[in-house]
């Protein structure tokens, strides 16, 4: 899956958009994060889409992550395996570019893999990172 504004539409990028931030949100957003999802918004040219993510997220931030999960499981069942295994690999990096990623992070990914069945391959591709 191609994560650059050519390719995605606006719903993809509010679904990537949101991933990364409710990820980074798990256990609350600090700077580093913020530049790494505006520089994203950069990337894709997303920046309505980031203002909705953000929206999403702040309106209730306890129940933000349970929110997320069942917006996206709605999306993840018309995306194929490799489309939702790539978007969890780019927020893997995402995390791991910041110097650093929680186990919070971590069972916030591995739970939406499991939702989308994909936990085997999530595995096998942290392993080889």
């Amino acid at each position: 899956m191609q994560t650059d504004a050519y390719y995605m539409t606006s719903d993809h990028k509010k679904a990537f958009l949101l991933l990364k931030s409710v990820i980074f949100h798990y256990h609350g957003l600090d700077e580093s994060e913020q530049e790494l999802l505006n520089e994203t918004a950069d990337k894709l040219d997303a920046h309505e889409e980031l203002q909705w993510v953000t929206e999403f997220i702040t309106s209730d931030t306890l129940s933000a992550f349970e929110r997320a999960r069942e917006y996206l499981n709605g999306l993840a069942t018309n995306w194929d395996n490799a489309t939702k295994l790539s978007y969890l690999s780019i927020v893997w990096e995402a995390t791991n570019k910041k110097g650093y990623i929680t186990e919070m992070e971590a069972t916030a990914m591995f739970k939406l893999a499991k939702d989308w069945h994909i936990q085997k391959e999530l595995i096998a591709l942290v392993r080889k990172k």
